[in-house]
């Protein structure tokens, strides 16, 4: 078994706290198994029998039928018999419930979909609600309005490199090589070859996120630019970029006319089916965001290798993407910093320079500056790479996360030197 502590302690801790529980997270990294395996054997262990976990997977063919939402509710309460127990009911990819005409008011426009179902089920005292879902738009605004304040999100993210490395097997050498090489999809871990392990990552963007992301926005002639916006924000990981630029590599490089908007678009369904997250650019100094441009990083580094074919290897773009991820998993705030110094030139004239702050990590009124450096060979890398932190004049720490497996150190100006793997492995490396 996979250990899912940091997700499974959040389960635990609102069970039965009165409102649905609404896992999400990309599909395939785990949110079933979290449930269905993880979750269930807790619930058994403190004597809750079988009998009292209703489960249901929406995106298994068997049960196409409870689609409907009508279908779905009547199904639920008639497996609801004891009237003082409490039940657990685990629906998943609700997503999938459809809306339909409300056959009670034929003559008018209203429509009937999940949220109905899981408003009416929420009202059975006896009844503690979990649902999956593989789209943030199923937490919307509108929404969670309808839900009125009874939805509480639990966000699962592919395997962490802790629960990679802690499921690796005993000999531990080539785990962060497989990491950064194919990611933390779960089922990776079952995989013994390359080419498996490439076959499987290829095949989730074949034949679901892509369709997936079609089908739910009525997309019926775009794959092409979809598999080419795909390839060029894995091939930027990292980099600033914006619809604009985005627009002017599609004309320049794939000979194709796209609008901004329809980039920008596209982009957000990415987004939406948590196949990227944008890090929007924060004056650190200036207390303010910077409209764009912005970065871009994939929810899984193995996803986006797969996209490429595993060519392009860039060991320090990849570990950039796997220490945002972390603090995201982490829980904290996360923006890419810049703050504005000035320094002089030859002639000794005093010019404004823009330093980038890879990572501002906010958790409460706590903050900490990251720099993914990859190698410090010598003093003047060193100089380059701490240039933006030493601008930095608040007392908040400041980290500076190398490739190699050092033995963590400060300079005569405060600054942690740590290496990747003790970062990964060890929540409390920075005290964030």
């Amino acid at each position: 078994m996979i250990h899912r502590d940091l997700y499974l302690q959040k389960l635990i801790n609102k069970k039965d706290n009165g409102v649905v529980k609404v896992i999400t997270g990309i599909r395939r990294c785990g949110k079933s198994y979290l449930l269905f395996n993880i979750y269930h054997q807790y619930l058994n262990s403190i004597g809750i029998s079988d009998d009292h976990i209703i489960e249901l997977a929406l995106d298994d063919d068997q049960n196409i039928r409870y689609r409907n939402p009508l279908e779905l509710g009547e199904y639920i309460r008639s497996l609801i018999v004891d009237k003082e127990k409490m039940y657990y009911v685990f629906i998943d990819e609700i997503q999938k419930v459809a809306d339909i005409p409300n056959p009670y008011l034929p003559d008018s426009n209203e429509k009937i979909g999940f949220v109905d179902v899981i408003l009416g089920l929420m009202k059975i005292k006896n009844v503690d609600l979990y649902v999956t879902g593989s789209n943030s738009k199923m937490l919307s605004s509108d929404i969670l309005t309808e839900f009125r304040g009874k939805g509480d999100e639990v966000r699962i993210h592919p395997l962490s490199y802790k629960e990679f490395y802690d499921a690796y097997g005993n000999d531990k050498r080539n785990a962060w090589r497989d990491y950064f090489t194919f990611g933390g999809m779960p089922f990776i871990m079952s995989q013994k070859t390359v080419s498996d392990k490439s076959a499987y990552l290829t095949s989730l963007f074949d034949k679901i996120y892509l369709d997936d992301i079609m089908n739910r926005n009525n997309i019926t002639k775009d794959k092409g630019v979809l598999d080419d916006l795909l390839d060029i924000i894995s091939s930027s990981v990292g980099s600033l970029t914006n619809p604009i630029k985005i627009q002017k590599t599609f004309e320049s490089e794939k000979r194709t006319r796209i609008t901004d908007d329809t980039i920008a678009r596209y982009l957000d369904y990415f987004a939406d089916a948590f196949l990227i997250t944008k890090a929007r650019r924060y004056d650190v100094k200036g207390r303010k965001y910077i409209a764009s441009p912005f970065k871009y990083y994939f929810s899984d580094i193995g996803l986006r290798n797969a996209r490429l074919g595993f060519r392009q290897q860039e060991e320090n773009h990849i570990m950039e993407n796997i220490i945002y991820n972390e603090l995201i998993i982490r829980g904290v705030n996360v923006d890419v910093g810049i703050v504005n110094t000035y320094a002089k030139d030859e002639s000794g004239k005093s010019n404004r320079v823009q330093r980038e702050i890879d990572f501002v990590a906010n958790s409460g009124s706590n903050r900490v500056y990251i720099q993914s450096a990859f190698a410090i060979p010598d003093e003047n890398k060193r100089i380059q790479e701490t240039a933006s932190l030493n601008a930095m004049t608040d007392s908040f720490k400041k980290v500076v996360v190398v490739k190699d497996n050092i033995t963590p150190w400060h300079d005569e100006r405060g600054i942690l030197y740590i290496g990747i793997e003790d970062f990964l492995l060890d929540d409390n490396a920075i005290n964030l």
